[in-house]
């Protein structure tokens, strides 16, 4: 009996290849680059199973180029906004992502960049390296502490919480707004207090972003919610690049309405716009859950569910169970 046919926009890793030799004919894309649109649709063609980056957009387009046979799209990412999931539904074919894996990965990245925006250390790094460092001086690239300072978070899901912990080590007082608001006990094991967004904003030092991409959240931060920040706050995002306008973002940096920013997504990745490269910026190339034990998990996740697909179960992390009726 011959394996179901599968194209992955990615040579993923070992062991998510190995396991996927085992249950599938597999073809991967294994340029430098990531594939062309139209590479992607011709490659698709046929195909029983695909998995793929955020950088692919699956739509009703791809779908009609893949053909009838197409059963899966296993996204190998948290979010799933480049996946139109209801054309997907209405076409039977079943769309899964990657949750809960990446959660302690990304929490760590986003006190990555919280500390590296506060304690200037890029600008540090760049004149320790380039040879520009000739003394010490007692005010040279003084930043800010972050012990004792409130951390905002907007969006406490699993790793808005995550972030959440770490900030303890750290005796900040954390305030948050979420969509809904976290349970008691979650509340006193965080040490957080739920409060309107604008306070969040108002009241926070650092204030990082967690939050899914989606038509309430697009745009989320604009020139309104910048204005409600303190002069002397800094902007953590590692969610979607979306969620910040960055055109509102750089007018605050250039007036100097915000002390800064650290981002490791960006609103048209991977364009980066000049009025972001700045010293009180510091820059990602989409890093949050770049560990090679998660990004590993991650993969092993998408080939579990197209396995338990084409075996004739429920695929675990399933988003529309609906298809498979």
């Amino acid at each position: 009996m011959s394996k179901p046919k599968l194209f992955s926009t990615h040579v993923l890793f070992e062991e998510p290849r190995r396991k996927l030799a085992e249950h599938f004919e597999v073809e991967y894309w294994t340029g430098e680059e990531r594939p062309a649109r139209a590479e992607v649709l011709k490659r698709v063609s046929g195909k029983d199973a695909l998995i793929c980056l955020l950088t692919e957009k699956i739509d009703g387009e791809l779908l009609d180029a893949a053909g009838p046979n197409l059963r899966i799209v296993a996204n190998v990412a948290v979010g799933f906004d480049n996946i139109d999931v209801p054309a997907c539904t209405e076409r039977k074919v079943a769309v899964t992502n990657t949750p809960g894996v990446l959660d302690e990965t990304t929490a760590d990245f986003a006190w990555t960049l919280l500390m590296a925006v506060a304690r200037r250390l890029i600008e540090g790094d760049r004149m320790a390296r380039s040879g520009a460092w000739t003394k010490w001086n007692l005010d040279q690239l003084c930043g800010t502490d972050v012990w004792g300072k409130t951390l905002g978070i907007i969006g406490l899901g699993r790793i808005g919480r995550a972030v959440a912990r770490r900030a303890a080590g750290f005796r900040m007082r954390i305030i948050y707004n979420s969509t809904t608001r976290a349970a008691a006990e979650i509340e006193k094991e965080l040490n957080a207090e739920y409060m309107s967004r604008d306070a969040v904003l108002e009241q926070s030092d650092f204030i990082s972003l967690h939050v899914p991409l989606n038509a309430a959240t697009r745009g989320l931060v604009g020139p309104a919610e910048l204005a409600k920040m303190k002069r002397t706050a800094f902007l953590i995002n590692t969610t979607r690049g979306p969620v910040v306008q960055e055109a509102a973002l750089i007018d605050a940096l250039e007036r100097g309405q915000i002390a800064g920013a650290a981002l490791d997504v960006f609103e048209r990745e991977p364009f980066i716009p000049d009025g972001l490269r700045r010293d009180n910026v510091v820059l990602a190339p989409h890093l949050g859950s770049a560990s090679v034990e998660t990004r590993t998990r991650m993969a092993l996740i998408a080939v579990e569910n197209a396995i338990a697909l084409f075996a004739g179960n429920r695929p675990p992390t399933i988003l529309n169970p609906e298809a498979l009726r």
